[in-house]
């Protein structure tokens, strides 16, 4: 008796872990996934793109007059202040020119005393053969002088008075010539003076066009060389590529931070002031050809100890999204799905028994159905994985906004990649916790 009673023990026993095994392969059937609950977010969509960093002003120095160049006063990357000599030139020629501008001035104005003093000798014949026919008409009307004695005296009054004229204009014409040797001897001494080229602003010496010893050529018609360039650095912008994809939602005035590697922790304000219009940059790579399009942004306020040319990074902010629903970045996925001839989606036809993930063979099209690539995410509903178109808006750094197909508080499938890839609409899944490293947040 007692040995059936044990027997019946062990077969009670072994139903019961019969049942228990049972009841535990229901409970894990389905692939394994992470997910992750939707939430409200503040979501703001960035553009990032590299380039250098320029002055937002590049004065090229010339010169104003002829010579060899003496001193070069500065060298590339020094720092001047507006009115700072930079260049001297040799003024032998210059100082030449002054001299014999001043000696033909003295000339001219010597000429012209000398022609002042032929006037009042002009005035003083002319006095005197007017008195000569005043003489000469009295003696005329008392018969003491012949007539043609009188027309001589009449006739010397008029070339007298003609001299006065000639010597009048002569001074008028001598007294042009002065001034005209006077400015001559100003323009000389203005030449000579640029003999020394000033900074027109403050800045840095980004080149040396020019070295001592050479020649600065300069005429009137194509003026001077260029001899230094220098870099207002007061106004600084960053001198973006922006890849062909994002350039359309770039917009002037729009905000963007700018990280410059040789200054490295700190991010600098800044707006968009400019975008190119036409491609600046055509690479090839190994994945195709890459189009960039050129874009400025202007660092507001000072950045300083920063130079010409340093290798920059701007983060352009092209929207702006507070408080919106929010799908992770690795949910998105692409299904290529039947819709209808209205384009919506067809369910497919349950298959009996499937569980996993295994391939099954694709449903095809009724009439007036198609096949389409269709972006969505899979939510996880009564262990099962129901996958759901969803129209974006604007993209974050790990986020999207969702315009529609989706509600706040869904669980959809972030993972592991290998399963999200293959995973179909019905799929049986179980929800498990992201494996993490230590020390490292899920999610992070």
């Amino acid at each position: 008796m007692a040995k059936k009673v044990l027997i019946g023990i062990l077969i009670v026993v072994v139903l019961a872990a019969l049942a228990w095994a049972n009841l535990s392969m229901k409970h894990t059937t389905g692939v394994s996934v992470n997910v992750e609950k939707l939430q409200v977010r503040d979501l703001e969509s960035t553009v990032s793109a590299s380039g250098k960093v320029q002055p937002r002003r590049t004065v090229l120095v010339s010169n104003e007059a002829a010579g060899k160049v003496l001193r070069l006063a500065v060298r590339e990357g020094d720092i001047v202040t507006k009115g700072q000599v930079l260049v001297e030139i040799d003024p032998t020629q210059l100082q030449t020119t002054v001299e014999n501008r001043q000696a033909s001035l003295e000339s001219a104005r010597s000429t012209l005393s000398q022609m002042t003093v032929q006037v009042e000798n002009a005035k003083v014949a002319q006095a005197q053969a007017a008195e000569t026919f005043r003489r000469a008409e009295a003696q005329l009307k008392a018969g003491l002088i012949a007539r043609d004695a009188y027309e001589r005296a009449q006739n010397d009054v008029k070339t007298q008075s003609a001299n006065v004229k000639s010597a009048e204009q002569a001074v008028i014409t001598q007294q042009q010539r002065v001034k005209q040797e006077e400015a001559n001897l100003s323009s000389a001494q203005i030449d000579f003076t640029k003999v020394r080229v000033y900074s027109p602003i403050a800045g840095i010496v980004t080149q040396r066009l020019i070295e001592e010893g050479e020649m600065a050529r300069y005429s009137q018609l194509a003026g001077g060389v260029d001899l230094l360039a220098i870099a207002d650095m007061s106004g600084v912008q960053a001198e973006i590529d922006v890849d062909e994809t994002d350039i359309p939602f770039v917009r002037i005035g729009q905000v963007t931070k700018v990280t410059i590697d040789a200054l490295p922790d700190k991010a600098f304000p800044g707006h968009v002031t400019e975008v190119g219009n036409s491609p600046v940059t055509a690479a090839s790579g190994s994945a195709g050809r890459a189009t960039n399009f050129k874009v400025k942004v202007l660092i507001d306020g000072n950045v300083p100890n920063v130079r010409p040319g340093f290798t920059c990074t701007a983060v352009i902010t092209t929207a702006v999204r507070p408080k919106v629903l929010a799908v992770p970045s690795q949910a998105m996925t692409v299904r290529e799905l039947i819709v209808d001839a209205q384009g919506n989606v067809v369910k497919p036809t349950p298959v009996p028994g499937r569980s996993t993930t295994l391939p099954v063979a694709p449903q095809e099209p009724k009439e007036g159905e198609s096949r389409k690539e269709i972006e969505g995410v899979f939510t996880v509903k009564d262990g099962k994985a129901v996958f759901v178109p969803v129209k974006l808006g604007i993209s974050g750094e790990k986020y999207f906004e969702v315009l529609s197909g989706l509600s706040a508080g869904d669980e959809v499938v972030v993972g592991p990649p290998t399963v999200a890839r293959s995973l179909r609409d019905g799929d049986a899944v179980k929800i498990v916790a992201p494996l993490t490293l230590p020390g490292v947040a899920p999610g992070k």
